[in-house]
Formats: C-alpha cells, sequence, structure tokens
C-alpha cells in the first residue's frame, strides 16, 4: 500500500476547506465542524499509537478490558439524543450492545475466522469497533424514534415496530448500495493493499452480515428490555 507522507495528506483538506467556506459565506456557524474535525484529528492521532500498543500485547484480560471499554462507551453515546433520560435507559443500551455484539463477534472470530489464539488483536480489536458501532448507531436510531413514538401517544407495540425498521433503514439500504454504488471501507483497503477482490468480497460478505446481525439484535433486544421502563407508572405519569 503507497505510504502517504503529511504534506500528501494535507491536500485531502482542500474539500474541507471550501465546505468551511461555505458555512461562513451562508452565515453558518463552524464551531461544531470545526471541534468535530479536531476531534477526528486528535482521536485518530492517538489511536494509532494506542493500536500500536494493543496490537502487540498478549493478554487475554488486556483486550478484553479494551472491548469492555469500547462497549461502555458506545452505549452511552447511543443515547446522546435522549440526554434528559440517558441515565435511567444507559443499562438497556449497555445490555442490548454487549448481548447482541457479543454473541456476534463470537460467531464472527470463532466461526468464521476461527482465530488463534481467540483474542488475536490484529483481528479482535477491528471487528470489535465495527460490531459495537453498528450496534450503538441502531440502537440510538431505536431508542430516539421510539421516544418520538410515544411522545406522540402510539401504543408501545406499534412504536417498537415503527422505532425498529427506522433503526434498520441505513442498514438495509448499505446491502443494497455495496458493490453498485460504493466499495465499502474494508474491500477497498484490501484491494488497495494487493488482496485479490475474490478474497476482499467474501470478507466485505462478512462485514456486512455482521453490522446487520449486530445491529438488528442490539436494536430488538433494547426496544425490548425498554418495555418495562416505559410501561411503569412513574413514567407514564411524567409523560401527562
Amino acid at each position: 500500500m503507497q505510504d502517504i507522507n503529511l504534506i500528501q495528506l494535507s491536500s485531502a483538506f482542500i474539500p474541507v476547506l471550501l465546505v468551511l467556506l461555505i458555512f461562513l459565506r451562508w452565515s453558518l456557524s463552524i464551531k461544531q465542524s470545526i471541534y468535530a474535525l479536531a476531534r477526528m484529528l486528535s482521536q485518530l492521532l492517538l489511536v494509532g499509537y494506542a493500536l500500536n500498543i494493543i496490537f502487540n500485547s498478549d493478554d487475554n484480560l488486556f483486550i478484553l478490558s479494551i472491548l469492555s471499554i469500547m462497549c461502555l462507551a458506545s452505549s452511552w453515546i447511543a443515547l446522546n439524543a435522549l440526554k434528559h433520560q440517558r441515565l435511567k435507559l444507559y443499562k438497556y443500551a449497555f445490555l442490548s450492545i454487549s448481548i447482541g455484539g457479543s454473541l456476534t463477534i463470537l460467531c464472527i472470530t470463532q466461526g468464521t475466522l476461527d482465530l488463534t489464539p481467540w483474542y488475536a488483536p490484529h483481528y479482535m480489536v477491528p471487528i470489535s469497533g465495527m460490531v459495537f458501532s453498528s450496534a450503538m448507531n441502531s440502537v440510538s436510531l431505536a431508542a430516539e424514534r421510539l421516544q418520538a413514538e410515544l411522545d406522540n401517544h402510539h401504543d408501545f407495540t406499534v412504536a417498537r415496530n415503527t422505532a425498529f425498521s427506522a433503526a434498520m433503514i441505513p442498514v438495509i439500504n448499505s446491502l443494497f448500495a455495496v458493490g453498485l454504488v460504493s466499495l465499502p471501507g474494508m474491500m477497498t483497503g484490501q484491494i488497495l493493499s494487493g488482496t485479490s477482490p475474490f478474497i476482499a468480497a467474501r470478507y466485505q460478505i462478512m462485514v456486512m452480515a455482521m453490522v446487520f446481525g449486530a445491529s438488528g439484535l442490539a436494536a430488538a433486544l433494547y426496544l425490548r428490555f425498554v418495555q418495562s421502563f416505559y410501561n411503569t407508572s412513574a413514567y407514564k405519569m411524567e409523560a401527562l
């Protein structure tokens, strides 16, 4: 794969600067965009050093602790749209993402890939990142839509079904688009590194199945777990 020096990397920010200029030209605030770009740069630079340490580790407990942190963080971020109820709903999001994500990770790492050792960090950490990220996004969409439907006084079952369908729209759209509209990140990266397109396609199929499974399981589990919360008399009184 071609090495990218800092001067070459800077050219990737030309479109970014153009977008920021559009914000300014249209008298829109660029604070959030600049903050997001700064966060992206700092996080990716730091993760480069962190991954170097993680990938050189041979401690299964250390790898499990990394996965636990990823799960805890993704559960918290998933409820970003429901900040006023985040603490009350956090345990449901965590259980949903951890159960749905762990089951998916287990099937992929020990079934599809048959990793040896089972915690091989070069595979386990990136795969877990994709799984927890997908689960986080689906739970976030499901949580926000469920709340909106219930605020409109819809029956919980109707609200649940609507929320689940909405949460799965991005994943289903990505299944339709893959290979036709876009070449996904993993497949593109493997092809650029010289891997056979046939092998890259198999890995991408694995990833798409992994994302669909993790997203659907996590969203469904969340919607199932929170039913008891939304059916409590305390919440019903608060809604009134």
